[in-house]
């Protein structure tokens, strides 16, 4: 990585500024004086965030719209056919993919704490601003989701603390430069781009060799105690409920509603009581990692009790939209087995009549690899009703459809659709509109509604709350 690519720039222009990535980068390069411009092809909440910082926004992606700029930064998301890439690539100015960049600011802290592992990395990003926020710290952050007390998916603060979700598909987390490494857990996920959980586990190994001062992971997690073997020169701390680790959560209670309650111990020594206002034990694992991040940042333990008092989760991570009817509406990203499986547990021990997960799912070669597991996850939902597979970045070469996964269900509703047709927006909403319309007359009050996955199936929770009302 080039880290001197920035010296002497004045105006960088962003392709794709809109994109929750994009705007945390934004706001720091903004902070730091740099002269920005950026483009977007849909107008979103956060694009208009970006223009209320003075930022020129233009609409739709042109040539034109790199005019004057001497550093262009583009999202992963961009086709390598979008006029203004293209343009960028003919100029003659340095274009950098958005990863690079955020590798780039990342040397800038003297404290910059990346959060990787295949699952809750939103989640555990999100506490750790929370905390660092609530105890009056000028952070600056990166996370892979909206958070209420920064308003947004980032911010930029005057400390040299950085918080950084650091996500380890196509290797991105390997542009960074942690000085502190969080490995929450690793499990067997992008096997379309890894192709083995060796490869996986070898990955996060040399991501966790980046580390300047410490690596603080799961000890109960086998795969990251493989991927941790043989580092040395750093500290090393473990978390977990095991009684090996430096850190542990021990007593654990489910509260009422859908809170979580746990004491920690420190090396030992017991340090007090958490409650946590979301479910689930994968979440007490989640912020006992942010617990002893910040302890090693200087926060007090009465700041992190604090600070996790008020978390209220990030958004789309179990994030409840309405109750309508007595029906409870939520929505969550989970798209892996491993995280159907501890959000859905988490929804079965809050005490609702019904369980309906409403899954879409994400990637034909996700399903594929994982078609079983898929089954055994949703069989913890009284009734999973199934969309069509969101193809996302893939063609089906796969010949995978959401019938293959509904015929091994014996929970499962679905809607045949035409296999020969292209997946187009038209389709998917003809799939949502019979989703939501099916389970708007079979719901009942008592009832809990989770839409799931990392697609647009959050679009099903707003028209079901919006149908039910």
């Amino acid at each position: 990585m080039n880290k001197s690519v920035l010296d002497g720039k004045k105006h960088i222009h962003f392709i794709g500024i809109g994109g929750s990535g994009m705007y945390p980068l934004a706001q720091i390069l903004h902070a730091k004086g740099y002269y920005l411009t950026g483009s977007d092809n849909n107008e979103t909440d956060t694009l208009q965030a970006v223009r209320d910082m003075g930022i020129p926004v233009m609409l739709g992606q042109r040539a034109e719209n790199i005019e004057g700029a001497d550093l262009i930064v583009h999202t992963a998301a961009i086709m390598a056919d979008n006029p203004e890439l293209i343009a960028a690539k003919a100029s003659g100015v340095p274009v950098l993919e958005r990863s690079e960049l955020l590798g780039i600011v990342s040397t800038w802290y003297s404290n910059a704490v990346c959060v990787s592992g295949t699952h809750g990395k939103t989640t555990t990003t999100s506490m750790l601003a929370q905390i660092l926020c609530t105890a009056g710290i000028d952070l600056s952050a990166v996370i892979g989701g909206k958070l209420p007390v920064i308003h947004g998916s980032g911010c930029a603060g005057t400390s040299d603390i950085f918080v950084c979700e650091s996500c380890e598909f196509v290797d991105t987390f390997l542009k960074l430069s942690p000085d502190v490494a969080v490995v929450l857990n690793i499990d067997a996920d992008h096997l379309d781009y890894f192709g083995t959980v060796e490869n996986i586990i070898r990955s996060f190994h040399t991501f966790c060799e980046l580390a300047s001062k410490a690596v603080l992971y799961n000890g109960d997690d086998a795969n990251t105690c493989k991927a941790v073997e043989g580092i040395s020169g750093k500290e090393m701390i473990t978390f977990g409920y095991g009684a090996q680790n430096d850190w542990r959560a021990v007593d654990v209670a489910h509260l009422p509603g859908a809170g979580t309650a746990y004491t920690v111990l420190k090396k030992g020594e017991e340090l007090g009581r958490i409650t946590l206002q979301v479910p689930g034990e994968h979440n007490v694992l989640n912020s006992l990692a942010a617990v002893a991040a910040c302890d090693g940042l200087g926060i007090s333990f009465a700041d992190i009790q604090k600070g996790l008092g008020e978390f209220r989760g990030a958004g789309r991570r179990f994030e409840v939209l309405g109750k309508v009817r007595g029906i409870t509406i939520a929505d969550d990203y989970a798209h892996h087995p491993t995280e159907l499986t501890a959000t859905l547990k988490a929804a079965r021990e809050m005490g609702y009549r019904h369980v309906w997960a409403v899954f879409q799912p994400f990637t034909f070669s996700r399903t594929v690899q994982h078609l079983e597991e898929f089954r055994d996850a949703l069989a913890l939902a009284d009734t999973a009703v199934l969309t069509d597979i969101m193809g996302s970045r893939e063609k089906n070469t796969y010949g995978i459809y959401t019938r293959n996964l509904a015929e091994i269900m014996d929970n499962a509703v679905y809607f045949p659709q035409d296999e020969t047709a292209e997946y187009t927006d038209e389709r998917k909403y003809q799939n949502f509109e019979d989703v939501c319309h099916y389970v708007a007359e079979h719901a009942q009050a008592g009832d809990l509604v989770l839409t799931m996955g990392c697609g647009d199936i959050y679009k099903v929770a707003k028209m079901l709350l919006k149908q039910l009302s």
